[in-house]
């Protein structure tokens, strides 16, 4: 008898010091939704060529983070590394709209889009698309 209680008290301290463990502060550890964004022109598309205006269209279509997020937007002639245009906003807009400016004409260019969230700075996507100017 006397070890059946004993066990059984000693279960219990185990059973409250495992649920002690468990339960922990607040807030701290929840998880952020991974981006998901949609860009219009969409992602991984070649755009027909056109004289213009170029405009991208970023909609961030997961969950908002807390903290928004900060998009850039930089275009370049495909096979470069020099950007002819790049923009960056900080802001918790679901959709941002850029205007693509000073296009080279007869030039395939990349558009380069990447969200990043100011919450949690791991939680990033990147996407892209061609376009050309007459």
């Amino acid at each position: 008898m006397r070890l059946t209680m004993l066990g059984l008290i000693s279960g219990l301290f185990m059973m409250g010091a495992l649920l002690t463990s468990c339960g922990g502060g607040g807030g701290g550890g929840t998880a952020e939704s991974a981006l998901t964004v949609t860009l219009n022109p969409a992602n991984g598309s070649t755009q027909a060529a056109s004289p213009g205006p170029f405009t991208c269209t970023v909609s961030v279509t997961s969950v908002m983070p807390p903290k928004g997020v900060t998009i850039t937007v930089t275009a370049e002639v495909d096979g470069t590394s020099t950007a002819y245009y790049t923009s960056s906003v900080n802001n918790s807009n679901t959709t941002n709209t850029f205007n693509i400016t000073n296009t080279p004409t007869l030039q395939t260019c990349v558009v380069n889009v990447t969200v990043v969230s100011n919450t949690k700075s791991t939680n990033t996507y990147s996407g892209s698309y061609r376009y050309s100017a007459k």
